[in-house]
């Protein structure tokens, strides 16, 4: 019976959840095989909505790194050796898998992040498509044959696989985060090893099951979920065997992982943290601005480096904008993310939802006013009610620093130039967002904010074939589309001798 199915019971999902839990591999793998932590180590998850463990997890300890770090150097020769077709089709039929066991793949994203189901099986379609759109690539990935300048050369350039990757996701989009990672990854000819979050890896192990159901060779994809981010992270960093770190997480872990990477100069991939502003101008479809304010503030109960942290609203329109807004977010339902109708799940563990506390004392006591919501919700599980500000001033945390939580804080002003002034008031560069329906408005306020990612008249703009990644201390490098790949390679130029070299011209006689 699906989960999705209104007339499942709790016993039917009870007894869908068991059988899941028990096909979900818990160790580590490498070289091909699942194995349990060289000291015997473990750590658990947890369901963020009842706060009960739901596995058991093998700790992978530094020799463990070294083990997945020496499998991902081995297959690496003769992976890059591997046709591209040949690799293309790995991913091809990993994301056919994956559509097969689209129920399977949110289910585990709901009991281990808290997401309602529903949106879960959206993170699986958006994830899939990583994997979709990077089999396609893997056959495009073009170089050039072009005479020099001077014509006594022929300048031959390729691009080359990286070579052995580490990959860190975050626990906010388990599969999204590992496909937009592994996928290009495998498309380029470069070999891994995946450290999970801690918070979520089940989702990560999956999918890693997957891959090898769709053929992927033993040592290629290496998994090393662990209670310790450093054991695994510091080792493999310090081996100079590793060519490449992408990493997707928090500014201050992502400048240690590039500091770390200076030693051996490693290719650096880093999307760290955001401070969206949602700019609405008074020209803006005010029904069409709330929606996308919704989208891009709710998705993921606000969980998300791109989230709408800051509403920036024209002073005319404020009024209109907060009170339909505000109708919007007294309607969504607060509760596990398998019930039926929830749209708002659990924040990830009691830490989230006590920072997200913290960030509404901290407004109201600097003057911000609780439109909606407020306060934690009683009972079990890490659960926030959706809530809405207004009159915040611009020094409170909710406007300087990330939220990552179900928090929407509105802030007015009054002219072009004040909107981009405090859109570009943060040390972040990551998403942004702009409604307006004046086109040329839009497109000018895209060229004078500083973010890598602008949504116009939208508020998901997330695509597997768009170039994803921020500026400033939002990080460097993109994921998705064609510059997905070029991460995962490096340029070689050969110079070739000019073959006409001592050749009679046809037209002249004389040699070239």
């Amino acid at each position: 019976m699906s989960i999705t199915d209104q007339a499942a019971t709790a016993a039917d999902l009870q007894d869908r959840v068991t059988a899941l839990l028990a096909k979900t591999p818990t160790g580590l793998l490498i070289g091909g095989q699942w194995r349990a932590a060289s000291d015997g180590g473990t750590f658990e998850v947890e369901n963020p909505a009842t706060g009960q463990v739901i596995a058991t997890m093998a700790s992978a300890t530094r020799e463990d790194a070294q083990a997945a770090m020496d499998a991902a150097a081995a297959a690496q020769e003769s992976w890059a050796r591997t046709p591209a077709r040949e690799r293309s089709e790995i991913l091809r039929r990993a994301f056919d898998l994956v559509q097969e066991r689209a129920e399977d793949l949110a289910l585990l994203m709901t009991l281990e992040m808290g997401k309602p189901v529903a949106e879960a099986m959206g993170e699986v379609k958006y994830g899939g498509e990583f994997l979709r759109w990077f089999s396609e690539e893997a056959v495009r990935d073009y170089g050039r044959y072009v005479e020099s300048p001077e014509g006594n050369l022929r300048m031959l350039v390729t691009r080359k696989p990286v070579g052995p990757c580490l990959l860190i996701t975050p626990w906010n989009f388990p599969l999204a985060m590992a496909t937009r990672k592994v996928a290009p990854a495998v498309a380029a000819g470069c070999t891994m090893v995946l450290k999970p979050a801690r918070l979520t890896p089940l989702t990560s192990q999956y999918f890693a099951q997957l891959m090898i159901e769709a053929g992927i060779p033993a040592g290629v994809l290496n998994v090393v979920s662990s209670a310790s981010a450093a054991d695994v992270s510091e080792p493999i960093m310090a081996d100079p065997r590793l060519r490449k770190v992408s990493f997707t997480g928090s500014t201050p872990v992502g400048k240690q992982l590039m500091k770390a990477a200076t030693d051996n100069v490693l290719r650096t991939s880093m999307e760290l943290g955001g401070n969206g502003p949602l700019i609405v101008f008074e020209d803006a479809d005010i029904d069409k601005a709330v929606t996308g304010a919704m989208a891009a503030k709710m998705r993921n109960m606000g969980e998300a480096c791109t989230a709408a942290n800051r509403l920036l609203v024209h002073e005319d329109v404020a009024e209109e904008f907060i009170a339909k807004l505000a109708e919007k977010m007294a309607a969504l339902k607060v509760g596990p993310g398998t019930e039926d109708g929830v749209s708002v799940g659990p924040l990830v563990e009691a830490k989230a939802r006590d920072s997200v506390e913290a960030f509404v004392a901290d407004a109201v006591e600097r003057g911000a006013k609780v439109v909606v919501g407020g306060s934690r919700v009683d009972g079990p599980g890490y659960f926030f009610q959706p809530t809405l500000l207004r009159d915040v001033p611009t020094d409170a945390r909710a406007v300087t620093e990330e939220i990552f939580g179900p928090v929407a804080p509105v802030v007015t002003f009054a002219t072009e130039d004040e909107a981009v002034a405090l859109a570009n008031a943060t040390e972040y560069g990551l998403a942004s967002y702009v409604f307006t329906e004046n086109i040329s408005r839009g497109l000018r306020i895209g060229d004078r904010i500083e973010f890598g990612l602008m949504g116009l008249n939208v508020g998901v703009i997330s695509n597997a074939a768009a170039p994803f990644g921020g500026v400033k201390q939002s990080g460097l490098g993109r994921e998705g589309g064609a510059e997905g790949i070029a991460e995962y390679t490096s340029t070689q130029y050969i110079g070739v001798e000019n073959p006409w070299t001592n050749v009679p011209n046809p037209g002249t006689g004389t040699p070239a």
